[in-house]
């Protein structure tokens, strides 16, 4: 993944913020909107491109576009910095290689502890039975 390559294909756009902040809110576009074609993309190759489809299925749109958002910040250019990051940081995520889990033996001294336990236990409420004579 060529991260160059790739700023250069998102596509920005500044919008109003939404909720409360007087003026500021009102007249300043401060919120910023990124969006990536995932299935357009040229410095993506056809295997994370398929990956990234399906690791990140929820977050795309019918046109196989990622949209992100971001409007923490006042700054315009600062919402454009956090929303590169967080794109970076989920395309990372899904292109990442999951190393497969190699199921383990249960050590025996955890078997015994546990038949242990449930003897304890059963004692326990043995002792607490209505006597048999």
């Amino acid at each position: 993944m060529d991260k160059d390559k790739i700023i250069q294909e998102l596509t920005f756009k500044a919008v109003r913020s939404s909720g409360a902040g007087g003026q500021n809110v009102n007249k300043v576009a401060s919120k910023v909107v990124l969006s990536f074609d995932l299935a357009n993309s040229q410095s993506l190759t056809d295997e994370e491109k398929a990956l990234a489809e399906m690791r990140l299925a929820s977050r795309l749109t019918n046109e196989k576009v990622v949209v992100l958002q971001c409007d923490e910040d006042r700054s315009q250019f600062r919402n454009k910095d956090i929303v590169i990051k967080r794109f970076f940081e989920m395309m990372d995520n899904a292109l990442k290689e999951v190393k497969p889990r190699k199921p383990t033996k249960i050590p025996r001294a955890v078997i015994k502890k546990r038949i242990e336990n449930k003897r304890r236990q059963s004692e326990i409420k043995q002792s607490r039975r209505r006597p048999n004579f």
